[in-house]
C-alpha cells in the first residue's frame, strides 16, 4: 500500500513547502519512491509541467526533490491571482475560468473529484505521498468545501502533521489555538506537531514545546532550526524575494504589484558579482543600476499602471538615456512595446493600452495560453539552453526583426537598435550557466558560479540531512497512513 502523510501549517508561511521538499529528499534517500501533492495552490509562480499544464513552482521544486519531473497531478488545483478579489483558476494543468474569491468559494467543493483523481493516479505509482496544506485549518471559516486542509485529509483519510513558525513568534498559541479552534474529528486527525524556524539552541524550547504536548496531546516530531540556505532554493511566495548581494553588476527589479514567476531571478542573486535590488513601491530605481529587469506579471495591463503609479516609468527612461540596459522578460516584455492592444478585455477594459515605447513592437492579448518547454539558442553566442513558456498574447513588429534568441526553428524576442533594450517570452533561461555567463559579460563579469543546478540539488541535500538530524522520521513514516 502506498503511504501518505499531509503536512498543515498553523498559519502562512511558516514552511511547509520546504519542509515537504526536504522530506521527501530524505525519504528518497532512503529508498522510497516518492511524490509531492498540494491539492490547491494560490500562487504566481508557476512550473511548465512534462505533460504540458502548469503547477506552483514550489511543487516543481519537491518533485526535482524526489527525482521526477513536474506533473499536473501534484498541483491539480492552481489559483493565480489577477486583481485583489480575482484569481485565475487552473485545474489539471489547464485554465478553466477567472473568478472573484465569493464565486471560487462556491465552486471549490466541485472540484474535489479532480483533486482526488490527481492523488490516487500518484498513489498507484508511488510508495509514499507528502501533501502540503495550504494556509492553515485554523481557518476554520473556510472549512465548508474545503479542498485544501482538513477536507482534502478527511476525503483522502490521511492524517495530519502540523507545523508550527517560532520566528514570528507565538508558536505556543499558534498551534495550541489551532487545536482550540478545530472541530473534534478535525483535531483527531492531526497526529504530530512540529516547530520549524529556531535560531540558537533548541534545547532551550524543550519545555515550550512539552506545553503543546499537554495542551494538546499531540506527538511532538522536533524542533527544526533555521535552515540558513534555504536562500539558495527557488521561492514560491512573494513576500519571500528580497534584495541580496553585494556585486559591482547591479540588476533593479522593481516589485510590481503582480510579480509573476520571479524564480528568473535565483540564477543571477547567485552569483558573487551581481547585486539584486529589489525595489519596492515608493522608491525609486536605484540611478547606479547596471540593468534594470522588468519580471513576469500576471497582470501586464495593470502593472504597467502601477508602474508608472510608482514613477518608475520616468526611472527607466532616465537609466536609458544614461546609457543603461533594459531586459523584459513575458509581461515585462510586453510592456517595453509602443502597444498593448486587449480589445477582448481579457485583462480587464477592453481597449489599446500603451507601452512604455521602448520597442518597437505591439502585443495581441489572445485567450489561447502557451506552456511549453522549449530549447532555445542565443543567436549572438550560439549558447543552446532551456527554457520555457508560460504567458498569453502575440508579440510583433519591427524590432522583433532583430530577435536575439531562437526556439526551435523560429526567432524569439526582439531588441532595440542599441542592443541595449531587449525582450523576451522565455522564463528559465538565467539558470543555464553558460547563456546567464554570456549575457552578464557584457557588465564585465569576473568571478562566476560556474553550476547552478548542480547547487539546488546540493542545497535539497542539506535540507533533507537538516531534517533527519532535526525531526523523527522514522515517526513520521509510522504515523502515515495507507492509501
Amino acid at each position: 500500500m502506498t503511504k501518505a502523510i499531509m503536512i498543515q501549517g498553523a498559519g502562512s508561511n511558516v514552511g511547509k513547502s520546504m519542509l515537504v521538499a526536504g522530506i521527501a529528499r530524505a525519504l528518497t534517500q532512503r529508498g522510497y519512491t516518492v511524490a509531492p501533492f498540494k491539492p490547491q495552490n494560490m500562487s504566481n509562480n508557476a512550473a511548465v509541467t512534462s505533460d504540458g499544464g502548469e503547477i506552483g513552482r514550489a511543487q516543481a521544486l519537491q518533485a526535482r526533490a524526489c527525482g521526477l519531473k513536474p506533473h499536473t497531478d501534484m498541483n491539480p488545483v492552481l489559483l493565480k491571482p489577477e486583481s485583489d478579489v480575482g484569481a485565475q483558476v487552473v485545474v489539471h494543468g489547464k485554465r478553466v475560468a477567472t473568478m472573484k474569491a465569493r464565486d471560487y468559494g462556491k465552486m471549490k467543493s466541485t472540484l474535489m473529484p479532480a483533486v482526488l483523481q490527481s492523488f490516487q493516479r500518484l498513489a498507484a505509482n508511488v510508495d509514499f505521498i507528502i501533501i502540503e496544506g495550504a494556509g492553515s485549518p485554523a481557518e476554520i471559516n473556510l472549512r465548508h468545501g474545503d479542498i485544501a486542509n482538513m477536507g482534502f485529509a478527511e476525503a483522502a483519510n490521511v492524517p495530519v502533521i502540523l507545523i508550527g513558525d517560532i520566528d514570528r513568534g507565538g508558536v505556543i498559541a499558534q498551534i495550541v489555538g489551532t487545536h482550540t479552534v478545530l472541530p473534534p474529528q478535525d483535531r483527531d486527525r492531526i497526529k504530530a506537531f512540529a516547530v520549524n524556524k529556531f535560531r540558537g539552541d533548541v534545547s532551550l524550547f524543550s519545555d515550550g514545546a512539552k506545553a503543546i504536548v499537554d495542551h494538546t496531546g499531540w506527538t511532538d516530531l522536533g524542533t527544526i532550526p533555521w535552515f540558513s540556505e534555504a536562500h539558495k532554493l527557488p521561492a514560491e511566495d512573494i513576500m519571500d524575494i528580497a534584495s541580496s548581494g553585494t556585486g559591482h553588476i547591479k540588476i533593479a527589479v522593481p516589485r510590481l504589484s503582480r510579480i509573476a514567476n520571479f524564480d528568473d531571478l535565483d540564477p543571477l542573486a547567485s552569483e558573487p558579482n551581481v547585486t539584486i535590488e529589489i525595489v519596492e513601491a515608493g522608491h525609486p530605481l536605484p540611478a547606479d543600476a547596471t540593468l534594470i529587469l522588468l519580471p513576469g506579471t500576471k497582470s501586464t495591463i495593470a502593472d504597467l499602471a502601477y508602474l508608472r503609479a510608482q514613477g518608475w516609468d520616468i526611472d527607466i527612461m532616465s537609466h536609458v538615456r544614461r546609457g543603461g540596459h533594459v531586459l523584459g522578460i513575458c509581461g515585462g516584455y510586453q510592456m517595453l512595446g509602443t502597444w498593448i492592444d486587449d480589445l477582448d478585455g481579457l485583462e480587464g477594459i477592453a481597449g489599446r493600452h500603451a507601452g512604455l515605447g521602448l520597442l518597437d513592437v505591439t502585443t495581441e492579448m489572445t485567450d489561447d495560453k502557451r506552456l511549453a518547454e522549449i530549447t532555445a539558442t542565443d543567436t549572438a553566442t550560439g549558447t543552446t539552453f532551456n527554457a520555457y513558456e508560460i504567458h498569453i498574447g502575440q508579440t510583433n513588429g519591427p524590432d522583433c526583426e532583430q530577435a536575439w534568441l531562437e526556439v526551435e526553428g523560429r526567432l524569439e524576442g526582439a531588441q532595440s537598435a542599441s542592443k541595449r533594450i531587449k525582450g523576451c517570452y522565455l522564463h528559465g533561461l538565467f539558470a543555464s550557466d553558460a547563456f546567464r555567463h554570456g549575457y552578464l559579460a557584457q557588465f564585465g563579469l569576473t568571478d562566476r558560479l560556474d553550476d547552478f543546478e548542480y547547487d539546488i540539488d546540493k542545497t535539497l541535500d542539506a535540507l533533507a540531512m537538516h531534517m533527519e538530524s532535526h525531526i523523527d522520521i522514522n515517526q513520521l513514516i509510522a504515523l502515515a497512513g495507507d492509501v
